[in-house]
């Protein structure tokens, strides 16, 4: 009997395609903000202990990671960050490893600008919202694959999971672009510009209420008011953080409706379909 058990589990550990079964899921992953986990967790599944830093509507900007959180960093198996938000430089300090540290935006040609972030020391002023454009997406997910696998080499699952993903992504990619080329639409108008690596992907215009990170002057708002009503654009989208009584007088202004979107929604490819959905129902 000693014999059959033996070449069961034998059978059973090949079938696991060499996922992290001795440590299960005790092993932790640390991502820094919510749509990473949706990127890691559909490559490596529950086969880990995935556990996000800023929690839901929370802002990254203003987060500090807690006790509790600095020692997990420590012991993570894995801590992935974009490298481009603030709280996340104070990470690279606290990693005992750094091999630990996977920075996703690797890769990836990063916008410098006019982000209304850029007054709250972004790294070099850059533009840091790269989980809201599925081209972007897919280099982070390709990043994170690598990282996995440099540490399950002969994990074949890991492999499937990514391909499925990255599939996934690119046609969510060229959904967005048959939406928004089908459509009339030349611009939309967002509060804070956390569109911005989409508007370039796609071509389209994203056009910022706020002004290096401040609120916009008399002027500016009548530039915005006149160039919404020549791209006749209908609605303002604006981040779950802003108070909508604030916002709602500002669309009062522009005569358009304003619109509610949480770039840091979990799933990100649920997120990018909805803003689509948005700006090209003008």
């Amino acid at each position: 009997m000693r014999k059959y058990a033996f070449i069961i589990l034998t059978a059973l550990s090949l079938v696991t395609g060499c996922s992290p079964t001795t440590k299960g899921a005790d092993t932790q992953i640390i991502v820094s903000i919510e749509p990473l986990q949706y990127i890691v967790e559909n490559i490596v599944g529950s086969d880990f202990t995935i556990e996000t830093l800023v929690p839901a509507n929370s802002s990254p900007e203003t987060y500090e990671p807690t006790p509790r959180q600095r020692i997990a960093i420590d012991k993570a198996e894995i801590v992935f960050t974009t490298g481009l938000i603030p709280f996340e430089q104070k990470i690279v300090e606290k990693v005992a490893r750094p091999e630990q540290l996977i920075t996703l935006s690797n890769g990836i040609k990063l916008i410098e600008g006019d982000c209304g972030h850029c007054n709250h020391n972004h790294t070099h002023g850059i533009d840091p919202h790269i989980w809201t454009s599925p081209e972007e997406l897919r280099i982070i997910a390709r990043n994170a694959h690598n990282a996995i696998m440099r540490n399950y080499p002969d994990s074949t699952k890991y492999n499937e999971a990514y391909q499925k993903l990255d599939m996934e992504l690119s046609q969510l990619s060229d959904w967005c672009r048959d939406k928004i080329e089908s459509s009339t639409t030349q611009a939309f108008v967002i509060y804070h510009p956390a569109l911005t690596y989409f508007a370039r992907n796609y071509n389209i215009e994203q056009i910022a209420i706020e002004n290096q990170g401040k609120e916009p002057s008399a002027k500016h708002m009548a530039e915005i008011i006149e160039l919404s009503r020549k791209k006749d654009i209908k609605y303002l989208l604006y981040q779950v953080e802003f108070p909508r009584s604030m916002v709602e007088v500002i669309a009062q202004d522009m005569n358009i409706e304003p619109i509610e979107i949480n770039p840091l929604d979990r799933n990100p490819v649920r997120f990018i379909k909805n803003v689509t959905d948005i700006i090209t129902s003008n």
